[in-house]
């Protein structure tokens, strides 16, 4: 699944990271993230697929387009949480 600039840095307000946290969980470069951010590239796959993994190993959930925009939300907690 791919996220957009905007996701990513909901997704960070979301569960508190800030963008060397991400880069940290995700194992990329903070470079990255900045450029990703501030749209002035897209990560190549390997990369982006890191960050949306890491997010999810935080609780984020994306969330695709459905007429009212694509987001990103919190995953419900369990018993097990």
């Amino acid at each position: 699944m791919s996220i957009s600039p905007a996701q990513c840095r909901a997704a960070r307000g979301l569960i508190n990271y800030d963008q060397s946290t991400l880069a940290e969980k995700a194992n990329v470069p903070h470079k990255t993230i900045i450029d990703f951010e501030t749209c002035k590239r897209i990560p190549n796959v390997s990369d982006l697929a890191a960050i949306h993994s890491a997010f999810e190993s935080a609780g984020v959930q994306f969330i695709s387009e459905n007429g009212g925009g694509a987001g990103v939300r919190r995953r419900p907690l369990s018993y097990s949480d």
